[in-house]
């Protein structure tokens, strides 16, 4: 297994401790910026308190570019931890725009930053998954790095972004998915955009998007481009008690990819189980990375209705696959060792096939469009 994978000693192998997302927590008193970034500086890690504290400032127009700018910096030079990344997420999370979806929901998601341009594959698997009668609430924005983000392919194939979180509960009843559009429901992470934009490097903000979905779903397949990030972000899942898997391709891909193995960290029950995932296992041939290379967003949109069309080669291979890990979180009876993950990613893939080839993914696309257009 290559060095960057997950390993059975890693430290976030077995939290066990929860938290709520939906409790304030008070600040701790002798908190201020001088303290905090002479704590990082020292390479010392905050705890939730203080990360939540200097959140709560950025969230609320407190914070000044400079200070904004000085706090990530520090953070990733010092390296981040799960409860850093915890406290920060559960303050963003205070200051969304939050709803409530009845019955399981799953979101699958990529934190991007691969740089490999490929077409949307977890925004395609999102659709098999849905297809298979599974809600799933999406959340999601417009390319960063990319050519196509999800909320970009999304408004291609002519799905609304403008809708209101109360007309985004509805839409999930009523066609089975819906798309939470992060400008719309985290208005205060505009505090954040001037010092990231002058920045221009990657910091922990650019890991926040999994862990803040405004619906807080029952499951949640996140990719993760970032060998030392993935354990993180499992590490908050598992803190919270909720059910993911974090992946992240051998070959750097923020997918379960289709050209080598993937490394799984597995989050059940408020722990954290690391696997090494073999497409060959689950009976797919390898394919090259740039076989998955997408454009811009018409052209993207042009892939999910030709693989949805009956298309076939590497691209639903991925898609499948991805749909397949997803679909494996929400078996009651999954288990946590990797012959037991193929098992139950096969048993996905299964399901996520049935959904393609029935035409159920593509007629789920256009009554998402239709709910979302009938909202207007």
């Amino acid at each position: 297994m290559p060095s960057s994978g997950p390993s059975s000693t890693d430290a976030v192998a077995s939290p066990t401790a929860t938290t709520s997302v939906t409790t304030a927590q008070a600040p701790a008193a002798e908190a201020s910026w001088p303290v905090v970034l002479s704590e990082l500086l020292a390479g010392r890690d905050l705890d939730a308190d203080a990360a939540g504290w200097a959140m709560d400032r950025i969230m609320a127009g407190e914070a000044s570019p400079a200070q904004v700018a000085g706090f990530l910096v520090a953070l990733r030079a010092k390296g981040e931890s799960v409860e850093e990344m915890q406290g920060l997420a559960d303050r963003m999370l205070a200051h969304a725009r939050r709803i409530e979806v009845a019955g399981p929901s799953l979101d699958i998601v990529g934190t991007g930053g691969d740089r490999a341009h490929t077409v949307n594959i977890s925004t395609m698997a999102s659709m098999v998954v849905a297809a298979t009668g599974i809600r799933v609430v999406k959340h999601g924005n417009r390319a960063a790095s990319s050519s196509s983000g999800s909320a970009d392919v999304l408004e291609a194939l002519g799905v609304d972004l403008s809708l209101t979180p109360e007309r985004v509960v509805e839409v999930v009843g009523e066609a089975g998915i819906t798309f939470c559009f992060a400008q719309t429901f985290h208005p205060s992470f505009r505090h954040t955009a001037v010092p990231r934009r002058d920045l221009g490097i990657g910091t922990a903000f650019n890991f926040l998007g999994p862990l803040t979905n405004p619906a807080q779903p029952t499951y949640a397949a996140v990719g993760c481009a970032d060998a030392r990030m993935a354990p993180l972000i499992a590490g908050v899942f598992a803190r919270r008690g909720r059910d993911a898997a974090v992946f992240r391709g051998d070959d750097g891909l923020d997918e379960v990819t289709v050209s080598t193995t993937t490394s799984v960290w597995w989050v059940r029950d408020g722990s954290v189980s690391a696997h090494t995932l073999d497409p060959e296992r689950l009976g797919l041939v390898l394919h090259p990375v740039s076989d998955l290379r997408g454009g811009d967003a018409a052209h993207n949109a042009g892939v999910v209705r030709s693989v949805f069309e009956g298309e076939r080669g590497t691209v639903r291979d991925a898609v499948v696959l991805n749909a397949g890990i997803a679909l494996a979180l929400t078996r009651a009876d999954s288990g946590t060792g990797t012959d037991e993950l193929h098992r139950d990613v096969r048993a996905g893939m299964t399901d996520a096939e049935e959904a393609v080839d029935s035409g159920a993914a593509l007629r789920l696309v256009d009554r998402w469009v239709g709910a979302t257009r009938a909202a207007g």
